[in-house]
């Protein structure tokens, strides 16, 4: 037997000889090449690239109108204590065109305690055309559908209710009132009723009530236009020397006025960075910069959602339409169309965009594009539609559609901000060096100055309820 040791073979086990500089301590005396901080949170503003702006010297811009007589229909909230304790919100009937500014409250809330709840179902008809009115309801849930009797005898829907919406009131403008229309119900909900004997019975004893109801009627007696403005009286079409009829254009005696809004913050730089770290950037301009993009960002999310000036909130109720079935389709897209002449920008969220293109793909319609700045934007009847992620999504699949026509010489929405601000570092946006602190920060004052004001009421409308779910296959 052989007595040499046995040697294992580590040739294998053994690393590789090095025979150059590795990559990885290469890189320590390499330069890098830097990208500009980059910033998720950017959109594409279109709101703010389309929108007119106009200069407020004085902060403030006031909006002259025609005197109108026309009260328009809010719509009143609810408060749900259980399954079956829906009660209104008394202060929020004055959105219903007779009590509009009536000023006790204690009244309202007796008011408010006589409805009562009840639920219904869908196909449930609610009302019936030609029968008297003897019940006014509120609807607290669920979509109605307004039919009427055409010339030939056929049936024809003309619009449709959802939560908050209101009828029957009207019957306080005619002797013998009787529902215009039907009143079908397309979807399960809740609405509250009040008997007209119990309204009645209230304004006989309420020398308030009656005051208010009378001078509201004594309005509404007054001629008016198709919009609502006191009418201009004009003579057309006479011969020989008839008596033309004087008169004269009146105007709102309290105008609104909107008053330049804010948003702010206070950026700080530590003074050491800004003297050390400056090459290839400048950190102090890099900070600026991502910082503007954030108040811009924040500046369109207001100008959609602020309940003072947001265009989400001030669309005039007589602007506001519900989908026909849900999701948005070319008819409602049509209609929203016909509420206003000039329109010239949709504005809605993408899934939004994406539900009407569904519904257009399930009619084999293929919706055009048109060019704005370069970029190819979908478009309806050539009205561009803009995505906009900042208009709100409810409940995970509820949204809406902004239709407007822009711009002051078209009577539509304009942008209001005031330019040569002191420091201005971009259009009505300042930035304002406000000292160092004992720790050795940099602190500059970024704000930027901007509202938004709708010149007529019928510039801008908005498409409700609008479903993006996508259908389950």
């Amino acid at each position: 037997m052989s007595t040499e040791p046995i040697v294992p073979d580590m040739s294998s086990a053994q690393d590789p000889v090095q025979l150059s500089l590795s990559t990885a301590a290469a890189r320590n005396l390499a330069t890098t090449t830097k990208s500009a901080p980059q910033m998720r949170g950017i959109s594409s503003r279109w709101l703010l690239r389309r929108l007119p702006w106009t200069q407020v010297s004085g902060g403030t811009y006031r909006v002259n109108r025609r005197l109108s007589l026309a009260v328009g229909r809010g719509r009143v909230r609810f408060v749900q204590s259980g399954a079956d304790n829906v009660r209104v919100i008394p202060e929020t009937l004055r959105e219903i065109p007779v009590l509009r500014g009536f000023g006790d409250d204690a009244l309202l809330a007796e008011l408010a305690g006589r409805f009562t709840p009840r639920d219904f179902r869908s196909g449930d008809v609610l009302a019936e055309e030609g029968r008297p009115i003897t019940e006014v309801f509120l609807i607290a849930h669920g979509r109605v559908e307004r039919i009427v009797t055409g010339k030939y005898g056929d049936r024809k829907a003309v619009g449709t209710l959802s939560d908050g919406d209101h009828l029957g009131d009207e019957a306080l403008l005619h002797r013998e009132p009787k529902w215009t229309a039907t009143a079908k119900a397309t979807t399960a909900g809740t609405l509250l009723a009040l008997p007209w004997d119990s309204f009645l019975s209230l304004f006989e004893r309420s020398a308030s009530l009656r005051e208010h109801v009378d001078a509201f009627l004594t309005r509404s007696s007054r001629r008016v236009n198709s919009k609502g403005e006191v009418e201009v009286a004009v003579s057309a079409g006479h011969e020989g020397e008839s008596e033309i009829p004087g008169s004269f254009v009146d105007y709102d005696l309290a105008p609104r006025e909107y008053e330049l809004s804010l948003t702010q913050t206070v950026l700080r730089v530590h003074s050491r960075v800004a003297d050390l770290y400056n090459d290839p950037m400048n950190q102090l301009q890099e900070q600026l910069r991502l910082t503007v993009e954030e108040i811009r960002e924040r500046q369109e999310w207001e100008l959609l959602n602020n309940r003072e000036f947001g265009l989400l909130h001030n669309v005039d109720y007589d602007q506001r339409i519900n989908t026909w079935s849900g999701p948005p389709t070319p008819d409602d897209m049509d209609d929203l169309l016909a509420m206003r002449r000039g329109t010239d920008m949709f504005l809605a969220h993408p899934k939004a965009v994406a539900a009407f293109f569904r519904e257009c793909n399930r009619r084999g319609i293929s919706p055009d594009g048109v060019d704005v700045g370069g970029h190819q934007v979908p478009a309806w009847r050539g009205v561009p539609i803009f995505p906009c992620s900042k208009i709100p999504v409810t409940d995970g699949h509820t949204s809406a559609i902004l239709a407007m026509r822009t711009g002051e010489e078209n009577q539509g929405v304009i942008g209001l901000h005031q330019t040569g601000i002191p420091d201005e570092y971009e259009p009505s946006l300042n930035v304002r060096f406000m000292g160092i602190d004992d720790t050795a920060v940099m602190r500059y004052l970024v704000t930027a100055y901007y509202s938004a004001a709708i010149l007529v009421q019928d510039a801008v409308g908005i498409l409700e309820n609008v479903d993006i779910a996508a259908p389950r296959s």
